[in-house]
């Protein structure tokens, strides 16, 4: 049974979301207060953290960002509606997704669920063989990368991006495929998480010897990871 904390002082939705992730199998914990998840990452007590922005002592983009210094748990942020400035800085700061406010319980469940799998074990189909390409080396099955003998720290939506370019190195990835088989849904219109991840994946690779990016982008298109 996967164990969630969520973080959130809106007492009315806190509770209506916490009832209907019980009915669907998860064991919920809950609190008010953005410390808390701080210590749920720093102990490793929790699988997921879903972290609401606006937190009256500590707000959430501060939260995550003491987050990523211990931990890479899952994180899902609650955003309010249309504040793409939050959306953005929380992905930078390596939420796994978000979620505008007011949601739905059914959607919030989705998102965790395909978190989740990201997170854990290979979705049903995925070959777990390494996979190679150039520097890189990808092991799907423990989800660790390797770059140039190294370790990647990788959050699990960057190595779930990483994986989709790996697995067709050298050829151009649309980013609707890339949202398909890395978030496991259809990319929606304004959307930018891709985006923000590459960008991060881009920082962890460094750049060629030529000085530019492992990873070129063809405006509109989507993205191709170089293997030479």
């Amino acid at each position: 049974m996967n164990k969630v904390l969520l973080i959130d002082d809106d007492a009315e939705l806190t509770t209506l979301l916490q009832e209907y992730l019980v009915e669907e199998g998860y064991e919920v914990v809950t609190d008010t207060d953005g410390r808390a998840a701080i210590a749920a990452a720093a102990g490793n007590t929790v699988d997921i953290i879903v972290l609401d922005i606006m937190m009256p002592r500590m707000n959430g983009i501060e939260v995550l960002q003491r987050i990523r210094k211990l931990s890479q748990v899952p994180v899902l942020m609650l955003t309010a509606r249309g504040d793409d400035v939050d959306r953005i800085s929380g992905l930078n700061l390596g939420a796994d997704d978000y979620v505008p406010k007011p949601c739905s319980p059914g959607e919030l469940a989705a998102r965790l669920r395909a978190i989740l799998r990201r997170a854990g074990q290979p979705a049903a189909g995925t070959s777990t063989d390494t996979i190679r390409a150039g520097k890189l080396v990808i092991h799907p099955g423990s989800r660790i990368a390797e770059w140039r003998g190294e370790t990647l720290e990788l959050t699990g939506t960057e190595f779930s991006l990483l994986e989709v370019l790996a697995r067709s190195a050298g050829q151009l990835v649309s980013k609707q495929d890339i949202s398909k088989r890395a978030f496991g849904k259809p990319l929606t219109p304004f959307d930018r998480r891709i985006d923000v991840h590459i960008s991060s994946v881009r920082q962890k690779l460094g750049l060629r010897e030529d000085g530019q990016s492992w990873i070129q982008s063809v405006r509109g298109q989507g993205y191709q990871l170089l293997v030479d």
